[in-house]
C-alpha cells in the first residue's frame, strides 16, 4: 500500500512540475511575441518617416542650378537648397532629371514632387502653386567674343538659339511678349529650338548659330568656364524671376519647403549656399 501511495504522489509532483514549465515557456514566448510585436510597431514607424521622398524635378543641362558634374554626380545650386530643405524635414531627396518640355506631364502624373531649377514664375502664377520668388533673373544674349555683334540691334538677320519651352523663347514670342521683343524676334534671319543649352553652345563654337537667348545665371556660369571665346551683351531681353513650381492645388507641400527655405534665410544658410553658387547677387528671397 504505501508502495503504491509513493507511485501515486511522485506522479502528482511530476504533473504539477510539468504544468509549471509549460505555463512558464508559454509566458516566455508570450513575452518573446510581444516584444517582436513591439520591435516590428517601433521598426515599420521608422521605416514610414525615412521612406517620406521628395522628388525634384530639374534640367540636368542648366548649370549652375543642376547639372551633371565630371564624376557624374547631380549637383547645383537649387539641388543643394533641395538637400538641406530634406535634411530639416527628414525626407529623402530624390533629383529626377527631366525633358524640359516634358516639365507640366511629369508634374501632373506624379512621377515629380515639384519643379525646381531655375523654372520662371512670370506669365505662369496661375498655372502651378508657387513657393515665394527666390532669384531675380535676367533673359541675355551670348555670342561670340569676336562677332562684332554689341547690341540687340546687332541680332537683325542673324540666326539665334534658344531652348525650347524656355524663358527666352516666351521673352521674344509669347503673347505676352512686349512689342519690342517680338519685333527683335522677328528681325531674326531664323530662330531656333534645341533640347538643352550645351547643344546650344556647341552650335555656337560651330558657326551654326550667331546668338544664344538665355538666363543670365546659365549665360554667365557658361562664359566663364569656357574662357573668352563668348561674351554677354549689357543689353537684358527681358526680367523676371525664380520660383518653385509645384502642382495647382498642392499647398500643403508647398507650405512645408517654403517654411524650411524661410527658417534658412533667417540663419543665414540660404546666403551661404547662394554665396558657394556665386548667386548672392541674384538671391532675392528674404530681402
Amino acid at each position: 500500500m504505501k508502495r503504491v501511495w509513493s507511485i501515486l504522489l511522485a506522479a502528482s509532483l511530476m504533473t504539477a512540475l510539468f504544468a509549471g514549465c509549460n505555463q512558464g515557456a508559454s509566458d516566455e514566448t508570450t513575452q518573446t511575441e510581444e516584444s517582436a510585436q513591439t520591435q516590428e510597431t517601433e521598426t515599420t514607424e521608422e521605416e514610414t518617416a525615412s521612406d517620406t521622398t521628395f522628388t525634384v524635378g530639374f534640367d540636368a543641362e542648366f548649370p549652375p542650378y543642376g547639372y551633371k558634374d565630371e564624376n557624374g554626380e547631380y549637383v547645383g545650386f537649387d539641388l543643394d537648397l533641395a538637400q538641406e530643405v530634406c535634411d530639416r524635414n527628414g525626407w529623402t531627396l530624390v533629383k529626377q532629371p527631366i525633358d524640359w518640355d516634358s516639365k507640366d506631364m511629369e508634374l501632373d502624373s506624379g512621377t515629380i514632387d515639384c519643379i525646381w531649377n531655375g523654372f520662371t514664375m512670370n506669365g505662369r502664377e496661375e498655372d502651378y502653386t508657387w513657393s515665394d520668388p527666390y532669384v531675380d533673373n535676367s533673359q541675355v544674349v551670348v555670342v561670340k567674343s569676336d562677332s562684332g555683334i554689341e547690341s540687340l540691334d546687332d541680332l537683325a538677320g542673324k540666326i539665334v538659339v534658344v531652348q525650347a519651352d524656355s524663358s527666352a523663347l516666351a521673352a521674344v514670342t509669347s503673347d505676352d511678349a512686349t512689342e519690342e521683343n517680338k519685333a527683335l524676334a522677328a528681325s531674326f534671319a531664323d530662330l531656333q529650338q534645341v533640347g538643352d543649352y550645351n547643344s546650344a553652345f556647341m552650335n555656337l563654337e560651330s558657326g551654326a548659330v550667331e546668338a544664344i537667348a538665355i538666363d543670365v545665371g546659365v549665360a554667365s556660369y557658361q562664359v566663364e568656364s569656357r574662357g573668352d571665346e563668348f561674351k554677354i551683351l549689357d543689353d537684358v531681353i527681358s526680367s523676371e524671376q525664380y520660383a518653385i513650381g509645384f502642382k495647382l492645388g498642392n499647398e500643403t507641400l508647398r507650405d512645408e519647403v517654403q517654411a524650411s527655405l524661410d527658417e534658412m534665410v533667417e540663419d543665414g544658410t540660404f546666403m551661404e549656399i547662394a554665396t558657394e553658387w556665386g548667386l548672392e547677387d541674384s538671391v532675392c528671397l528674404g530681402k
